[in-house]
């Protein structure tokens, strides 16, 4: 009966994953920018609710619905854990999923003025779910293996 849903539950992962990583590839860049505010001032403040409301409200929302579909899709489909580009996939967004608790770390610092990373630090990190999205695609598009 699942199955009946598959293109559905698969449209609506996809969706997910977009949202999540829309936010992922959002985030640090928002940290760049905060770097450069001085603690306390208005500026500053203002990074630390739009960091707060893109993890709390978009990214961690869009992580657990993309989580939840794609373990339905194995579920509706366990054939698909057989095929060799799944096992790089899922190690990437186990990574993904890693890079994001770091997110809500560094989140978390900057709401307390705690910070010690560089803007040059987030410049960096802010490449990491750009390289991981690129593969994941490849993966669950060309399927090379």
């Amino acid at each position: 009966m699942l199955l009946d849903y598959y293109l559905y539950i698969k449209a609506f992962h996809v969706i997910a994953v977009i949202a999540w990583l829309a936010a992922m590839l959002y985030l640090p860049r928002l940290f760049v920018y905060h770097t450069a505010a001085k603690k306390g001032s208005a500026q500053s403040e203002t990074f630390k609710v739009m960091e707060f409301r893109l993890l709390r409200y978009i990214a961690t929302p869009a992580m657990i619905a993309t989580w939840t579909l794609g373990l339905l899709l194995i579920y509706a489909n366990p054939d698909i854990l057989s095929q060799g580009w799944m096992h790089p996939k899922l190690l990437l967004v186990f990574l993904l999923s890693g890079f994001h608790g770091a997110c809500a770390g560094w989140t978390r610092k900057f709401a307390n003025d705690a910070n010690t990373k560089s803007d040059k630090f987030y410049r960096i990190a802010n490449e990491v779910p750009t390289v991981m999205m690129i593969v994941i695609v490849i993966l669950a598009i060309a399927k090379p293996f």
